[in-house]
C-alpha cells in the first residue's frame, strides 16, 4: 500500500483498471494452482512431493498478491479522487519545459510501454513533480542529462489526446 503520512494515496483510473485487470488474472491463476493440488491424499514419490510443495508456495505468493491488490484499491477508493491542488499519483500535469513546448502527462503507478503521457510517480520526472504545484520549476535527471520543466496546471483524469 501506498499509505504516507498525508494518508491514503489516491489511485488513477489507469491504475485502476490495470489492477483490477491483474486482480482477475490472478485470482484464476489461483484458482488453476489450487485445482491441482492433491490435498490429504497420498502424494507418491519425492518428486510429487517437490512439485506438490512448489504449487502450495506458488499459492501462497498468489494470496499475498491478491492481498496487495485488494489493499491498494481499497485505499484508493478511501482517498478519493486524485488531487488538483498539487501533483500526486492519478493528477494530469501539463508541464512547459525549457524549449517552449507544453505536454501533458498522467502520474501513475503503473507503467504502461504503450502510452507515453503516462509518467510513473517512482520514474525521475515523477518523483521530482510529487507534491508540486502550479508555477513551480523542477529539475529531473535523463540519460540525456538534467532538464527542467515548470508546472503549468494540475488537473485530474487522463490528458486529452
Amino acid at each position: 500500500m501506498t499509505t504516507g503520512p498525508a494518508g491514503p494515496a489516491p489511485i488513477s483510473p489507469e491504475a485502476r483498471r490495470a489492477l483490477e485487470t491483474e486482480l482477475a488474472d490472478v485470482r484464476t491463476e489461483r484458482a488453476a494452482v489450487a485445482a491441482t493440488l492433491q490435498g490429504g491424499e497420498g502424494v507418491g514419490d519425492r518428486a510429487d512431493e517437490a512439485d506438490e510443495l512448489q504449487r502450495v508456495s506458488d499459492l501462497a505468493r498468489l494470496d499475498r498478491r491478491i492481498g496487495e491488490i485488494e489493499g491498494r484499491l481499497t485505499e484508493g477508493a478511501i482517498a478519493g479522487s486524485p488531487r488538483t491542488g498539487t501533483v500526486g499519483v492519478g493528477s494530469a500535469v501539463t508541464l512547459r519545459f525549457a524549449d517552449g513546448a507544453t505536454e501533458t502527462f498522467e502520474i501513475s503507478e503503473i507503467a504502461n510501454e504503450m502510452d507515453d503521457s503516462l509518467v510513473t510517480d517512482d520514474s525521475p520526472l515523477g518523483l521530482a513533480l510529487l507534491g508540486r504545484r502550479a508555477g513551480e520549476t523542477v529539475a529531473y535527471d535523463t540519460p540525456g542529462g538534467r532538464m527542467s520543466a515548470t508546472v503549468v496546471s494540475i488537473g485530474q483524469g487522463r490528458p486529452q489526446a
